[in-house]
Parts: structure tokens; C-alpha cells; sequence
């Protein structure tokens, strides 16, 4: 797979309690990624990024709100989110990427 396109899959490290709760007890991490982008296209993007081996990815799609702005009504977009376990020994640091 080109190693540009892999480069531009994840989109950024999603930072929230839940998502730094899962990574300290299970070493999950959590990406927003690409609307079109496929478990074997995370997974080896990941790898390639943080040189780390993937055990499995779990995607889901998440749907973006309607939210009101006085009488117009508008919607949020639409986006991608992947959970990534690595394997074993494996880890990611964040903070320092």
C-alpha cells in the first residue's frame, strides 16, 4: 500500500476520559480516521505510523448531530472513529507524538 496515502488515514488521536481510561487499562487506542478507510487500511497505517503491532481494530461510524442556530436548523458532519488494540509489549505515546 502507498505509504503516503496510509499517512493521511488517521486523522488525529481522539483525547477524551473514556479514550484514556481504555488505553491505560487495555492499550486501546481511539482515531478519528478517514470516512472510507477500511480495518486493514487502519491497521497497517497505524503500524506504519508508530512502528507498534496491531492485534485488532474495531470501527464505527459515528452520526453527526442537528443542532439549531436560531430558526435554521444545520447538522454537524458525519465521521469515523477506529479503536486500535495493539499486541502485546507494544505502546503508544501520545503526549509525545
Amino acid at each position: 500500500m502507498n505509504r503516503h496515502y496510509l499517512m493521511r488515514i488517521l486523522q488525529s488521536p481522539i483525547v477524551s476520559e473514556k479514550s484514556t481510561t481504555v488505553a491505560d487499562k487495555h492499550k486501546q487506542f481511539v482515531f478519528e480516521v478517514v470516512e472510507t478507510a477500511t480495518k486493514r487500511q487502519i491497521k497497517a497505517a497505524v503500524e506504519v505510523m508508530f512502528n507498534v503491532k496491531v492485534d485488532w481494530v474495531n470501527v464505527l461510524n459515528v452520526k453527526g448531530k442537528t443542532k439549531r442556530f436560531g430558526k435554521f436548523t444545520g447538522k454537524r458532519s458525519d465521521w469515523k472513529k477506529a479503536y486500535v488494540k495493539l499486541k502485546p509489549g507494544f505502546d503508544i505515546d501520545l503526549s509525545a507524538a
